[in-house]
């Protein structure tokens, strides 16, 4: 257990670690996620008649994603609602921004959440991407509202924060986690 997985209230940490997902052209979406997000490969294999790419981020973790070969050409429906990755300030979600575009990333939308700054995309083969900054509020979700990147940080968390009073249960992140806390510790009583 590592010191920001504070052991549930049953005693049962858990703590997510990975995932994987199908792929049709593996060489070109490791590409992707190595050069544009910066993934380091880890690790990559044969096990039968799957190919496996291993990408992390974290030193500590041998693999947050994994790349497998067997995708179908021809699924006409994507199973992947999203795949989300944080980041700790604007600046940095600008400069993924620009990364994004750069290597041929399709659908790109900033928007805001009131609860956060994101910007979703798609990679090479369809799958929505997020990369988001918390704000320090909290409002009810689904909100959506575009965003335009280019504006000061100042503006653009003026405009979160704005976005956000319009909702009656607007409150700071602080108080909405200590109530979220509040009900996990019940669920895990019950």
């Amino acid at each position: 257990m590592t010191p920001s997985t504070p052991p549930a209230a049953d005693g049962l940490a858990l703590q997510f670690s990975h995932f994987g997902f199908y792929v049709r052209d593996l060489p070109r979406m490791a590409g992707f996620y190595k050069e544009a997000l910066r993934f380091t490969q880890t690790d990559a294999g044969d096990l039968g008649t799957v190919q496996l790419v291993f990408l992390s981020r974290d030193p500590a973790e041998h693999h947050q994603i994994v790349l497998a070969t067997g995708r179908p050409a021809d699924m006409s429906f994507n199973v992947i609602n999203q795949i989300s990755f944080r980041v700790p300030d604007l600046t940095t979600l600008r400069r993924f921004h620009e990364r994004l575009v750069a290597h041929g990333a399709q659908d790109v939308h900033p928007v805001t959440h009131g609860n956060a700054i994101s910007i979703y995309c798609r990679d090479p083969e369809g799958n929505r991407l997020e990369l988001f900054v918390d704000t320090p509020w909290y409002c009810e979700q689904p909100l959506r509202e575009p965003i335009d990147l280019a504006q000061p940080d100042e503006e653009i968390l003026a405009r979160a924060e704005a976005i956000a009073k319009r909702l009656p249960q607007f409150m700071t992140r602080a108080e909405w986690q200590a109530g979220v806390a509040r009900r996990m510790q019940e669920d895990q009583r019950g």
